[in-house]
């Protein structure tokens, strides 16, 4: 699976919620990763909830969501095209749903962003890395 999602706008999260600590390259690449994953996953629940509903097009409420938009960091373009990774050619993502999307994913990654701070904070270090964010991973697969 390539990454559809450009580091910037990710990077650009992870800072925000870094405060004083630097963010490697690694550490946006690794989480842009996981963003991608984790639309792909939420497209295909929304497909099956349109396809449920006799709908080919996926609106906002198909993500559980409005479609408002908000200040997004992530570009809309790349956020659609992670809608469609895994679902058929045969459905539409309505510019609501792409948009809703982006905000659960921003929100996904302000979390997952927060907490990659923590545990950089944790170890002593002024930077956030990859091993950061895949720790949190790790550990959330406990929680779940």
């Amino acid at each position: 699976m390539s990454v559809e999602l450009p580091f910037a706008p990710v990077d650009t999260i992870i800072r925000r919620n870094a405060g004083s600590l630097r963010v490697s390259a690694d550490a946006a690449e690794a989480l842009a990763h996981h963003i991608q994953v984790r639309g792909a996953a939420l497209a295909v629940d929304a497909a099956q909830r349109a396809t449920e509903d006799g709908r080919k097009t996926l609106m906002a409420e198909d993500f559980g969501t409005t479609g408002e938009k908000a200040a997004l960091e992530l570009p809309i373009a790349p956020v659609d095209r992670i809608a469609r990774l895994d679902i058929d050619d045969r459905y539409r993502v309505s510019m609501d749903a792409r948009i809703a999307l982006a905000s659960l994913l921003e929100a996904y990654a302000d979390d997952v962003a927060a907490a990659a701070a923590v545990l950089a904070r944790h170890a002593d270090r002024r930077t956030v890395i990859e091993a950061d964010v895949e720790t949190y991973f790790e550990l959330a697969a406990y929680f779940e």
